[in-house]
Order: structure tokens, then sequence, then C-alpha cells
């Protein structure tokens, strides 16, 4: 894969009551990858409405386990391991949120240009349980003709 890439990140909370009746978000970014010790490594900076600065995003993946570190106006260390709960301090301009998270899932499908990763966790604040989640990534290579969203 190419240094230069775009990431593409869908997530989806819902709890019982909603299933069905929320639409994903989904960002696009440009980032900055790299593979070291065979570990995949994804590098961007996100702006924040509101906010003066950005928050440098690093996200580490391998086999059953994704890393995402923020720093800046938001920080926080999430490790998504498949089924295991981790705990965590998540830092907003607002305050600070315990978070409590439980992987079930965690697919890392791997070709020349292109990464895609799926999570499906369950995320817990302040030691109660809030919703099942989903997240999907896409990381492509800028040049790569195939562009598109993990469905």
């Amino acid at each position: 894969m190419k240094k230069e890439v775009l990431v593409t990140i869908r997530g989806m909370q819902f709890t019982k009551q909603e299933e069905g009746d929320l639409e994903p978000i989904e960002v696009i970014m440009a980032g900055d990858y790299y593979k070291k010790n065979n570990k995949h490594y994804v590098i961007y900076d996100e702006i924040i409405e509101g906010f003066d600065g950005t928050t440098k995003n690093i996200i580490k993946l391998q086999q059953n386990c994704v890393d995402i570190i923020k720093k800046g106006v938001a920080n926080v260390h999430m490790t998504f391991e498949k089924n295991k709960k981790n705990v965590t301090c998540y830092d907003t301009p607002y305050g600070s949120l315990m978070l409590g998270i439980n992987a079930k899932k965690i697919d890392i499908q791997e070709k020349e240009d292109d990464i895609s990763v799926r999570v499906d966790y369950a995320l817990e604040l302040n030691y109660e349980h809030l919703a099942n989640c989903n997240i999907k990534m896409a990381i492509r290579s800028r040049e790569s003709r195939d562009f598109h969203i993990c469905s």
C-alpha cells in the first residue's frame, strides 16, 4: 500500500429500541499509512467543529485488535480486542467519560491497496451498557481506482 491514503470511517450506534432507525455517521479524511512489525498504522488529523486546533488520530491494526488513539482537542486510547472488555477515559472539551469497550467481532481484510476493517462491539458509559455499535473502516491508496466505502 502507498503511504498516502484515504480513510473512510462509518459508525453505527443503536440500542434495542432504536435498531434500524439510525443513519450511520461517515467521515472521509486524507491520511498517512505505514506498516511496522506486522502492524498497520494510519495517521490523520481531525477538526472538531467549534474548537480551535486539531486532534491527531492514530489507528493501529493487528490480528484481533484495533487501537484508536486521539491526541489534541479530544484525548483517548480505545482498544478493541476480540472477546475482551477494555476500559478507558475519554477526555473531551466538555469533560471526561469512562468508556467500556467489549469487541464481539473484529474482521480485517488486507489487499494490495486496500484494507477493510469491521468491528462490532458493546459500549458502556460509566460502567452501564449504553449501546451495541459497529465501526467500519476503508483504508485505500489515494491512487486506487477502486475507492468506495465498505458496506
